[in-house]
């Protein structure tokens, strides 16, 4: 297969969003937008990726460079158009013999097929493809002049289109392919005669039909290709983004009783067979496997269900929480980087952080590991079988035996042994007839209207 390279434009400075954060390091699904159009050039088994970036843009430099490489991010001097940005990346692709995709890293839900149809075209011997949608509103964007045949003929701006070109509803995405080496050439003989006085990229097709050479449009969704310059902008993308999981996982064999009330991340990982009730959040980093359920109110992050399992209403499993099959977490109970294994029940209102519970373990109410001595934090062991009693405080590093008990309301400093009982509290003492005395005492002291020294 012929190379592939992309490059993409992350220039824009922005100033709509209103936020000192760069445009493109928001995010959508839990994914920073140019991790997004980075992603789709991978996975278009792009040979190198080019990021093209503004002067003065510091935070951006280096989360790109994390992405693809210093040497890949590229400095668009000046904001002299989309053409000017795409040719910052001409000594960077110098020796790029293949074929090139201009992405936008405010753009990020392209998905990997309109990709491929946009190489495919040119593969086939298109020297531009453009990426377009059909729209009904299409007067905020770029139209594709097209002949009887469908071939492009050409791409007039919005701002530049005459009254019969603004009601063509074939509208432009930005996106484009062509062999990289034509790309550059046609660039040096793109002009800023038009209404913003720009270098637009557009113009690569008429320089190309100028040429004789041939154009095409690949096609894809108008909500595929949505931008983003503002807050507003980035809520509705992450709708449709939402919007597209809940389809997806549905199709699946999620069920999803509420699914407008769900919210998923890029990399959630959801079985058939599951069912999530309303109101759940799936940051990133979380997996389910089938026949689990996920209710109401809960919120996973970095977490790993089981098959059968149980979770919430509202629970919350944070980084490195391992559930097992079968497992009970019930409401308000909260797991961090602790493994629980099959079959294990915790109920209802534990904290169960850096530890491993063992198979059939049953977590009292109130159950907390301590597992941090505002230093360093150590693990809880519980071994299977065992019984954790209500409101026990469980202090790491300890070990708890295999069908090992804790009585209710201790605190428990030392290893149990197997089959063994732990009892870490106060010794109960009971004074019969006490609380009578007490309240005749308080009652004559109140009648009198002499206040008592103090309480018991």
């Amino acid at each position: 297969m012929t190379d592939r390279f992309a490059i993409i434009l992350a220039a824009g400075k922005g100033t709509r969003m209103k936020s000192p954060r760069p445009k493109v390091l928001h995010e959508i699904g839990g994914r920073s937008m140019l991790a997004w159009s980075v992603a789709l050039a991978k996975d278009l088994g792009c040979k190198r990726t080019v990021v093209v970036v503004g002067p003065d843009m510091p935070q951006l430099s280096v989360a790109a460079a994390k992405l693809v490489g210093a040497e890949n991010v590229v400095i668009q001097r000046e904001q002299l158009g989309t053409a000017n940005a795409v040719d910052a990346a001409r000594e960077a692709l110098k020796d790029a013999y293949g074929n090139a995709i201009v992405l936008y890293a405010d753009t990020p839900l392209v998905p990997k097929e309109a990709g491929e149809r946009s190489f495919a075209e040119v593969e086939k011997g298109a020297s531009v493809c453009v990426l377009g949608f059909k729209t009904k509103l299409p007067n905020r964007y770029g139209r594709l002049v097209t002949t009887g045949d469908g071939a492009l003929e050409a791409i007039v701006e919005a701002n530049d289109a005459s009254e019969a070109q603004l009601r063509i509803e074939l509208a432009n995405s930005g996106v484009m392919a062509a062999p990289a080496k034509l790309m550059f050439e046609l660039l040096c003989d793109v002009k800023n005669d038009n209404a913003k006085g720009e270098f637009y990229l557009t113009d690569l097709v008429g320089l190309a039909r100028g040429r004789k050479l041939k154009a095409a449009v690949a096609l894809c969704e108008e909500r595929e290709v949505q931008g983003v310059n503002s807050q507003a902008e980035l809520a509705q993308v992450e709708r449709v983004f939402q919007d597209m999981v809940r389809e997806r996982m549905m199709v699946a064999g999620v069920t999803l009783p509420a699914p407008e009330t769900v919210h998923f991340s890029y990399d959630t990982k959801i079985a058939a067979g599951v069912t999530i009730e309303q109101n759940v959040v799936f940051a990133t980093g979380v997996s389910v496997e089938g026949g689990a359920a996920i209710r109401a109110f809960s919120h996973l992050e970095g977490a790993k269900v089981g098959a059968g399992a149980l979770v919430g209403p509202y629970a919350r499993l944070r980084p490195g929480a391992v559930i097992g099959k079968d497992a009970r977490i019930g409401n308000f109970v909260e797991v961090k980087n602790a493994t629980i294994g099959e079959g294990a029940k915790a109920n209802h209102l534990s904290y169960l952080g850096d530890g491993e519970v063992g198979a059939g373990v049953n977590i009292g109410a109130g159950t907390i590991f301590c597992n941090y001595d505002g230093f360093f934090k150590y693990r809880t062991v519980i071994g299977a079988g065992a019984f954790i009693g209500s409101n026990s405080s469980l202090v790491a590093p300890v070990t708890i035996g295999d069908r090992g008990y804790v009585g209710s309301g201790s605190v428990i400093v030392e290893d149990v042994a197997v089959d063994g009982l732990a009892i870490g509290r106060g010794r109960q003492v009971n004074k019969d007839g006490w609380a009578k005395a007490f309240r005749d005492e308080k009652l004559a002291a109140k009648k009198a209207g002499k206040k008592p020294k103090g309480a018991i």
